[in-house]
């Protein structure tokens, strides 16, 4: 239960800095993605701020033996960068550039009850359980 709420706290103060560094808007992003047209560069600080932080807090996490609430870290264990790395990036850009959204911002308008957040989260998630039904036959 300790997990659980943790979990929910972290996603939404995670909620929280989406709305407020403006990721939630679908305009804005599709901005940040137009480099040949009206290009905002707004989000390129957001996205800078999120590594520093990250590259800060991550040397001192990587310090310690295990989580705060769990028996150890869960790492990425794999290393090598392979043709479905590189094909599930390019459909998640693809997919980003058409809606203006990745997963997390998408999750987030769906409080608003936009209907194109809401077929974007729909589809979404038929992605992942198609891709399982792929996964486990290959």
């Amino acid at each position: 239960m300790k997990t659980f709420i943790i979990s929910f706290i972290s996603g939404i103060i995670f909620a929280i800095g989406l709305v407020i560094s403006g990721m939630t808007n679908p305009q804005k992003v599709i901005g940040f993605l137009d480099i040949l047209g009206n290009w905002d560069p707004s989000l390129a600080f957001v996205m800078g701020g999120a590594v520093c932080f990250n590259l800060v807090t991550f040397y001192f996490i990587r310090k310690r033996k295990s989580p705060l609430y769990e028996a150890q870290f869960d790492y990425p264990l794999k290393k090598v960068i392979d043709m479905p790395l590189v094909l599930g990036a390019i459909i998640f850009g693809v997919g980003w550039a058409i809606m203006g959204a990745c997963p997390g911002p998408a999750l987030v308008n769906i409080v608003t009850l936009n209907s194109n957040a809401l077929i974007f989260v729909v589809s979404f998630l038929g992605g992942v359980f198609i891709y399982k039904g792929f996964k486990t036959k290959f």
